[in-house]
């Protein structure tokens, strides 16, 4: 159980999590301008400019699959690693930072620099969805398991602002760019970029400050970190079989995950590959995200009345819905009613998963854990984008790309069934060492 102190006349707990919060704010400004909305557009019009079209969608999905594939292959071995070291803090950082710079960088690709863009795009999703690890690894420690749900879920709310407050901005200053002073719609997609980098890093700074690293002794280490990381890795694999529900839920959240992060990653450039203007495209996710902010709080609130499991079903199930209306869509104000509808499960099926899964876990194994949580979103996060973009190749038509997702959809649903969250924190709570639990200091 959590420890918290008085500091300075401010509760640390509630400083705690909303610092913690105030990332997902500051860092939901890359999933926006960069993966769902500028970056899309922009790679398609101007990065792969001279390219086939049905390529350029295809070649998107490839960079998105690569950058997947290298997150996932390191997070269980970074999840343990800072598990070993307590080192969850320096490690987001550095991911972070990583990230700040290539959307930073973005901003000096042009016309036919597809490949840079690809490997800008690359650099920043590892930056982003690896500190996301880390980040991840926080929650237990941050919220207790009376409000888990509600500060996951608050968390991506808060997201939301955050990501759809630069949005907008940004949005204007590509519409509106002589508000700025600048002299194209070109600067003001450069300056876009570059504001993502300024603004994740500006909201990074309260969790570097007052989310503190949990307090334990570190064992002599007898081999590298990457050994030691392998090791554990191994060691969480072959454990994995004591926690059944949670291998279940794990293996459910890998398929239906792989169908929301494609959709989160395509949808711009599919709509763009079917003929919608590229500002209606801008605008369409502005309003996911803003639709979005109520709802992440409501699923919070519906997890509550009818359970995680259920609200999160609920939440699947129109997703299942959206993709076989995407399959027909033709026009932009389609493309505005399916914004508005993935607005109104986006943020409450990613925080449920979350919540979810921290309860499974063992309460002295929070990071080797969320490592594994990591490699499932991430591995899982490959085959859609790669299948989308194989589907349009071969076919020449990003409409049966868009509907291999429903598959993804039904497995998740149908293994989440069978999942039971009281007997998997059961199995977690008896596995726990109490010596061991997580303890905040004071700073």
């Amino acid at each position: 159980m959590l420890k918290t102190k008085d500091c300075g006349g401010i509760h640390l707990e509630k400083r705690s999590v909303w610092s913690w919060i105030l990332y997902d704010f500051g860092n939901s400004a890359f999933a926006t301008t960069i993966m769902a909305a500028v970056l899309p557009v922009f790679y398609y019009d101007v990065a792969a400019k001279g390219v086939d079209q049905s390529l350029a969608t295809s070649y998107w999905g490839y960079s998105q699959s690569i950058a997947v594939l290298i997150v996932a292959l390191l997070a269980p071995i970074l999840g343990a690693i800072s598990d070993y070291s307590a080192a969850k803090k320096k490690f987001l950082m550095f991911f972070a930072f990583m990230g700040m710079i290539a959307s930073v960088l973005l901003a000096f690709v042009g016309e036919g620099d597809y490949l840079f863009a690809s490997l800008l795009l690359i650099i920043g999703t590892i930056g982003f969805s690896a500190s996301n690890v880390f980040y991840d690894a926080f929650l237990p420690e941050v919220a207790d398991k009376d409000t888990i749900d509600q500060v996951s879920a608050k968390g991506f709310a808060f997201g939301y602002i955050g990501g759809g407050v630069l949005l907008a901005i940004n949005l204007l200053m590509i519409l509106k760019y002589e508000w700025f002073g600048l002299q194209s719609s070109m600067a003001g997609t450069q300056l876009a970029f570059i504001s993502v980098g300024v603004w994740w890093l500006v909201f990074s700074i309260p969790l570097l400050k007052n989310v503190a690293e949990e307090k334990k002794m570190k064992p002599k280490r007898t081999k590298s970190y990457f050994g030691i990381g392998f090791s554990r890795v191994i060691h969480t694999v072959k454990e994995l079989r004591l926690y059944k529900q949670l291998l279940i839920f794990l293996f459910a959240f890998w398929l239906y995950n792989d169908g929301i992060s494609t959709i989160i990653k395509m949808a711009t450039i599919y709509g763009r590959d079917i003929g919608i203007d590229s500002n209606s495209l801008i605008i369409a996710l502005l309003i996911t995200q803003f639709v979005g902010i109520p709802f992440a709080f409501l699923f919070g609130w519906l997890a509550k009345k009818i359970t995680a499991k259920r609200a999160l079903m609920l939440a699947l199930c129109i997703y299942f819905a959206i993709v076989v209306f995407g399959y027909f869509m033709t026009t932009a104000l389609h493309f505005y009613i399916l914004a508005i509808c993935v607005g109104f499960v986006q943020g409450g099926a990613q925080a449920l998963s979350r919540s979810i899964f921290g309860r499974m876990v063992p309460g002295d194994r929070h990071a080797e854990f969320f490592g594994f949580y990591g490699i499932s979103a991430k591995f899982s996060a490959i085959f859609g984008p790669f299948a989308f973009a194989l589907v349009g190749q071969l076919t020449g038509s990003s409409r049966l790309g868009i509907l291999s997702l429903v598959f993804f959809f039904i497995a998740g649903i149908i293994l989440l069934y069978f999942v039971d969250i009281d007997e998997g924190v059961k199995q977690a709570h008896e596995k726990t060492d109490p010596e061991k639990e997580p303890v905040v200091y004071e700073r």
